[in-house]
């Protein structure tokens, strides 16, 4: 297996990238939207939503949870998700600064 060579870029440059891996999908892109949409926990219907097998939300789920976009409650026998207001703002504030530093200017390529 290849060594990944995030330890030559900053902390703050894998952090964009990870923020933007929660976006990097269409299926994780629909489980934010829905969550958003519902503006409460969701609980066990995300499979019935999104018309995915539970395997594949499941594991959209669990890369959404690493990067810490969205919170996992465990209510028995469900687990309940909802966006993360924190790291939401976070991913925000990232975007806004990053795509912020270009001005858009006539010298480029045209």
């Amino acid at each position: 297996m290849g060594v990944t060579k995030t330890e030559i870029f900053t902390e703050q440059q894998n952090r964009i990238a990870d923020l933007a891996k929660a976006f990097s999908h269409p299926a994780r892109v629909a489980i934010l939207q829905l969550l958003i949409s519902r503006k409460a926990c969701v609980c066990g219907d995300l499979v019935d939503e999104l018309e995915l097998a539970q395997a594949t939300v499941s594991q959209h789920l669990k890369e959404l949870k690493r990067i810490g976009i969205i919170h996992g409650e465990i209510n028995p026998p469900r687990v309940c998700y909802c966006i993360n207001p924190v790291v939401w703002q976070e991913a925000q504030s990232t975007f806004g600064s990053l795509l912020d530093t270009f001005a858009l200017t006539n010298s480029c390529c045209n």
